[in-house]
């Protein structure tokens, strides 16, 4: 529901005069959560209320394809994200400034890309997925209650899982840098705000600052679950046995962010868990929002 009422209030913006890059991306990785929550959730969901093995081959093919490529288009836009706001916070003479887009919209073929990018890298699943049905189930060790895991040549598995590692790893780093740079900027930042509380002035935060401190939160909960769940990955790689408590910690932690990110937005300095209690008009609600990121 978190990932829902972001994409909604944000999807309320569009078309405004103030609108912003990032209203676009917090849209866009709302709605990547959405569709990897409902490819994860729902199967499990109906197979725990006794529909076993409601999905055929191409139901399995389609609801594993949907969550891979949505994990990667969560790393893609949240490295994006991170760009963006480092981009929104750094001053006039910066180089960053040189990267701003000159409108909102322009930020829409670079998720074109994202989606091109991640159908690609993980075009390979729909050839090596089937229904459970269609296996003998002694040929069956681990995997899901109702897709199985065909298995791959080398060279296919090889070539994939170097194209997600690379492109996590650039992804990963471009965030890094990003948020390297935040934390310049917000330290200088605090340092100013030092010295105007040294001099008795008043300074009250730009909305820029509080934005950039609740990404470099959105960053920390991306790479804790990330890291996370790759090492509980690899656990369960090399196990030879297959424990239901290590896969449902694992799942938890491939959806951690998933479902968190939403709820730290909501809650950042209280103006969207104010406009969640108070909405009382389409053009309240709209005002509302506005003030969210960047004004």
């Amino acid at each position: 529901m978190g990932n829902v009422f972001v994409f909604v209030n944000y999807i309320l913006l569009l078309g405004g005069t103030k609108m912003k890059s990032i209203h676009f991306i917090l849209i866009h990785l709302a709605f990547t959560n959405i569709i990897m929550l409902f490819a994860k959730r729902v199967p499990k969901t109906i197979a725990a209320l006794g529909q076993k093995n409601f999905l055929h081959d191409t139901g399995c093919k389609i609801v594993v394809y949907m969550e891979r490529v949505a994990r990667g288009l969560s790393i893609c836009t949240s490295g994006l994200l991170t760009v963006v706001q480092a981009i929104t916070i750094s001053p006039t003479d910066s180089v960053w400034r040189r990267l701003k887009l000159k409108t909102p919209w322009h930020v829409l073929p670079i998720f074109v890309f994202f989606w091109v990018l991640n159908s690609l890298i993980s075009m390979n699943l729909p050839f090596s997925i089937i229904n459970i049905n269609s296996v003998n189930i002694s040929q069956i060790s681990k995997g899901d209650k109702y897709c199985y895991f065909l298995p791959e040549s080398w060279t296919i598995r090889w070539t994939f899982l170097t194209l997600m590692v690379l492109r996590d790893a650039v992804f990963q780093g471009t965030m890094g840098g990003a948020s390297g740079y935040l934390v310049f900027v917000l330290h200088k930042h605090h340092q100013r705000v030092l010295y105007l509380q040294n001099s008795k002035f008043l300074y009250k935060a730009p909305s820029e600052i509080k934005a950039a401190q609740s990404v470099l939160l959105l960053m920390l909960c991306f790479l804790v679950f990330y890291w996370a769940d790759c090492a509980f990955s690899m656990f369960f790689s090399s196990s030879l046995t297959t424990d239901s408590m290590i896969l449902n910690i694992q799942e938890q932690l491939t959806l951690g962010y998933a479902i968190l990110s939403p709820f730290v937005l909501i809650h950042r300095d209280g103006h969207l868990g104010t406009c969640f209690h108070s909405q009382e008009d389409r053009k309240t609600h709209r005002n509302c929002f506005i003030e969210v990121f960047c004004k």
